[in-house]
């Protein structure tokens, strides 16, 4: 119980003082212990770390999850370690909405068929946007908030420790130089009071650069964390590239299963690519059918009809482009 009451007063005492101290820097100008340049630069790198890292990752949280509803209930689980349902993503909301779109419409008709399609497409996109953001939940998101939650903590807990030591030994210094004062004063030489306050010097003073060292080497290892967070730039980047060239692969095999499909009285054709152009008119007043970027006539198609064509998978299954074309046009088609 001696020892208790020893230590809440020891520890009342020192608080008091760093008090006194901070209040006569802060009021009365008092001379403070300024660290090096190297250890300010440190200290102002740990800072900047700090603040760009948070909001490096707040930016990415919301790129990934766009909803801060869904962002808050994802951090709630995972802080209860509670296993949430898995829910279906924007890309595979649209899909699911364009596949019963597609079957109610029909498989068979052109409508329905390209919803179908594009629906398969959109699940796919879907997928690898559910793996994309999963991969840098895992190689991003994970190390650089350990870094935060971690290091950084550690740092800042440290400097607040290193503050703490800093106002001990000014305030050390204070009273020794009040002592040294009074015994000018009265002409005395070196007293007790002087002798004490020496010692306690020397014992605050040691303190303080152990403190110091403990805090320059936990400030140096930013760059570490510098050199980790570049590894998981570099894991975001090649996960980003990755998903949109999956993406774009994808979006081009859809384009290629819709484009040259037309439809004239409820019947649909594939055109080849190679197919020519058609004059925009044929007749004052005929009308145009546009179909990726080319213009069909509707005679055109109505030849196509007469001959059967129309239904047909593909056009170069029945006829090559060129002599199709010629038949149906003459010579204007080279």
């Amino acid at each position: 119980m001696d020892f208790n009451f020893k230590k809440i007063a020891s520890d009342a005492s020192g608080f008091f003082s760093r008090a006194k101290q901070l209040t006569e820097e802060t009021f009365l100008k008092a001379e403070k212990t300024e660290l090096d340049a190297h250890f300010e630069n440190l200290l102002q790198r740990a800072d900047k770390t700090e603040e760009h890292t948070k909001r490096l990752l707040s930016a990415m949280e919301s790129y990934l999850q766009p909803n801060p509803t869904i962002r808050v209930e994802e951090v709630f689980y995972e802080k209860l370690e509670l296993r949430k349902e898995n829910r279906l993503n924007n890309l595979e909301q649209l899909a699911h909405a364009m596949k019963e779109a597609g079957n109610e419409f029909g498989a068979g008709t052109p409508y329905g068929s390209a919803l179908l399609k594009t629906a398969q497409t959109e699940f796919k996109l879907g997928a690898g946007e559910r793996d994309f953001i999963n991969s840098c939940a895992s190689n991003t998101l994970l190390p650089v908030r350990r870094f935060l939650e971690g290091d950084m903590k550690t740092i800042q807990r440290e400097r607040k420790v290193l503050n703490t030591k800093r106002l001990d030994l000014d305030a050390a210094k204070s009273r020794l130089r009040k002592a040294k004062s009074v015994e000018a004063q009265n002409n005395l030489g070196s007293s007790f009071s002087t002798e004490q306050a020496e010692a306690d010097l020397r014992v605050v003073q040691a303190e303080f650069d152990k403190q110091a060292e403990i805090t320059k080497l936990l400030l140096e290892g930013i760059q570490t964390a510098h050199n980790n967070h570049l590894k998981c730039l570099r894991d975001f980047v090649e996960s980003q590239m990755s998903f949109y060239a999956q993406a774009h692969q994808h979006m081009v095999d859809l384009q290629r299963e819709l484009s040259g499909t037309v439809s004239f009285r409820c019947k649909s054709v594939t055109l080849p690519d190679n197919d020519c152009s058609f004059p925009k008119r044929r007749s004052s007043n005929a009308a145009v059918v546009r179909q990726s970027g080319t213009l069909y006539d509707p005679i055109f198609l109505e030849g196509l009809e007469a001959r059967g064509i129309l239904g047909c998978h593909s056009i170069t299954s029945c006829f090559e482009p060129k002599t199709f074309a010629k038949e149906q046009l003459g010579d204007n088609c080279t």
